[in-house]
């Protein structure tokens, strides 16, 4: 399958941002070091960037860039597992996971005194793929099983999980790494969710619950 890619002159045509912002992004790895792809061209080497990747991720950052310094920013789209320590009733005072994510998946996790980084993302992975409304429970238990035996195993939280369907049969795979998978003709792909993605939404989560936190404790003072 042919890359999607787009030049670094387009890229900063299209979306405005100057050649020192690039790279002082890219310094601060909010920009992967991977996306900058050099390749030949009829100019010489040229600076290429995963078209969808890379958009996506600069209109994040001009939409956060106020609220967030270009450190936190870096934490926010960092592989690396947040710290946190929070109970169930902390997860449901927040909203960053519904009881019914929570109570469904007791059989699996338990009930922790606190949850580990990596046990939330699982929640909220679950949480997320049952709130789409396009898998039913047992499904979603499966999806549950299948992150808790296999999540560990991906690198840097990278990978994909996916629900396949035919035949009224459903199967679940939890895919490492960019891949591209192929599957029998008459299987559809009911559902598709990019574990990096859900990890940034579940980091901003948390960040904004924070930030919310501290500015009305403050306010108290």
């Amino acid at each position: 399958m042919e890359e999607d890619l787009i030049s670094k002159k387009e890229l900063l045509e299209l979306t405005g941002i100057s050649y020192g912002q690039l790279y002082r992004w890219k310094r601060k790895q909010l920009l992967p070091e991977d996306w900058f792809i050099r390749r030949s061209a009829f100019t010489g080497q040229e600076t290429f960037f995963p078209r969808q990747q890379v958009l996506g991720r600069i209109r994040q950052i001009m939409n956060m860039k106020e609220g967030l310094s270009l450190d936190e920013l870096a934490d926010l789209f960092s592989p690396a597992p947040a710290e946190v320590d929070l109970s169930r009733g902390d997860l449901l005072s927040r909203n960053i996971v519904s009881r019914t994510a929570l109570e469904y998946s007791e059989p699996y996790l338990g009930t922790p005194h606190t949850y580990s980084f990596q046990q939330l993302l699982i929640l909220y992975v679950f949480d997320c793929s049952l709130q789409t409304g396009q898998i039913h429970l047992e499904e979603g238990k499966a999806m549950l099983a299948v992150l808790l035996d296999d999540m560990g195993r991906l690198e840097e939280y990278e990978g994909e999980l996916v629900l396949l369907r035919k035949m009224g049969m459903s199967l679940v795979l939890l895919l490492s790494g960019d891949r591209e998978f192929y599957a029998e003709k008459d299987a559809k792909i009911a559902l598709r969710i990019p574990i990096s993605k859900k990890t940034e939404e579940l980091k901003l989560k948390l960040s904004a619950r924070e930030g919310r936190m501290e500015e009305s404790n403050g306010n108290e003072e």
